[in-house]
């Protein structure tokens, strides 16, 4: 997007209720999905599938330079942006509000959807939020401090705002519901399993966007044979998938396990944990901090948890060198034990800020996977075609771009598609 003078009339919709296509009335879902300094937010109209008409992000949360940027789509490009005084989420939550009254009839709201990271073992299924949902919620926070407690803080702020207007939970955990239970197992005492404690994984939603596109993009048998995701961003894990159902991934009861991210350790040893904990005095606050903020690939190369950084230094830093290497070795070593898992390999698709936009990790996870029947074009690869692998490839490499927003716009309207006002 170009910057341009802050211009209300430029992202403004007519969502005045008057009828759409079709003689229903018009109908609209906000969704909402809080970074850990930022809010993503959109509005989209009733349709199959859903039409983006406004998309907005609130940045830089809690600093002096936070900024609203925001544009309605709708082929002019144009943009607002101005800066924001925001201290927390709560806050941003409340400014969002007040853009969204400006320009949204509340009569064509339908619900607001919310992407939920972490619903804890009891709450993995999209649904209204209640005061009992908000009690689970509230009471899983422990399981995830990256980001239950901003999740709850928006929650609550779009509650309020938006008085009898449905609110929605989109978990990221719902995907993975259905693994196979020897995938959900944990080898840990047989009490905490009754308790709930397994693999929940996570980035479902992205998963559901791309096993939708998959079958859309390249036919319903490829959906339902055997496909590995990678969801490669800041935060990052994989997804096997047979049958069009979950096999297994990498994360595992919280956000931190499986592969190496940006700032989070993927599977670390417990047993070294809890050493740097003896040794260095931790709570287990302070523990969580450091496993969440602080390993990665941010802790290998002590420079930055930026993949387009480490990219860019590796010629002449070999911390960045090794940061970049560990990453894709590790994603190698999952897609092959994923391979495994499913008896052979039939498409590997690639997802998410890295997987979207790095063609050289995309080369070096691949490299080492011919073995497989894995083989990439130089070409496509280089120009993030949406088939990067060769013709002669046995596997499909396909790169998709993926958009949870859909999902969850998707999902509020399934559930509350015939509410075209209170």
């Amino acid at each position: 997007m170009t910057p341009s003078s802050p211009d209300t009339a430029d992202v403004r919709v007519a969502t005045d209720g008057a009828p759409a296509a079709g003689g229903q009335p018009a109908a609209h879902v906000v969704t909402v999905n809080g970074g850990s300094s930022s809010i993503k937010f959109a509005v989209f109209a009733r349709g199959d599938p859903p039409a983006r008409v406004m998309t907005g992000l609130v940045e830089r949360i809690g600093s002096p330079d936070a900024t609203l940027v925001a544009t309605g789509v709708d082929g002019d490009g144009r943009v607002e942006r101005r800066p924001v005084d925001v201290s927390d989420h709560g806050r941003a939550a409340e400014l969002v509000g007040d853009w969204l009254d400006g320009r949204v009839d509340r009569a064509s709201l339908v619900g607001v959807g919310h992407r939920i990271v972490h619903g804890g073992p009891g709450l993995v299924e999209h649904q209204d939020v209640t005061d009992v949902v908000l009690a689970e919620l509230r009471r899983a926070r422990p399981l995830d401090l990256a980001h239950l407690p901003r999740e709850l803080s928006l929650l609550d702020a779009f509650r309020a705002r938006f008085a009898g207007v449905p609110q929605v939970a989109c978990f990221d955990t719902a995907f993975h519901r259905d693994l196979p239970r020897v995938a959900r197992l944990l080898p840990i005492p047989r009490r905490y399993d009754e308790a709930g404690v397994r693999r929940m994984g996570f980035h479902g939603l992205s998963f559901t966007y791309l096993m939708e596109e998959l079958g859309r993009a390249a036919g319903p048998g490829a959906a339902e044979g055997r496909v590995i995701l990678a969801h490669l961003g800041s935060g990052a894990s994989m997804a096997a998938v047979r049958g069009g159902r979950p096999v297994d991934t990498t994360m595992g009861f919280t956000p931190t396990a499986g592969l190496v991210m940006g700032t989070r350790p993927g599977d670390l040893d417990p047993g070294l944990l809890t050493y740097l904990m003896r040794r260095e005095g931790l709570t287990p606050e302070q523990a969580d901090r450091l496993i969440n903020e602080r390993c990665g690939l941010l802790g290998v190369s002590g420079t930055s948890s930026d993949m387009r950084d480490l990219v860019g230094r590796r010629g002449g830093d070999v911390r960045a060198a090794e940061a970049v290497e560990l990453f894709c070795y590790q994603a190698r070593k999952f897609v092959g034990g994923f391979a495994a898992a499913l008896g052979g390999l039939d498409t590997l698709v690639f997802a998410g800020g890295i997987g979207e936009r790095s063609p050289e990790v995309r080369d070096e996870i691949c490299r080492g996977l011919g073995f497989l029947g894995v083989r990439l074009d130089g070409a496509r690869n280089g120009g993030s075609a949406p088939v990067i692998s060769a013709d002669d490839s046995r596997v499909g490499v396909r790169v998709i771009p993926t958009d949870e927003e859909v999902v969850i716009a998707r999902t509020v309207f399934r559930l509350h598609g015939g509410r075209t006002g209170s």
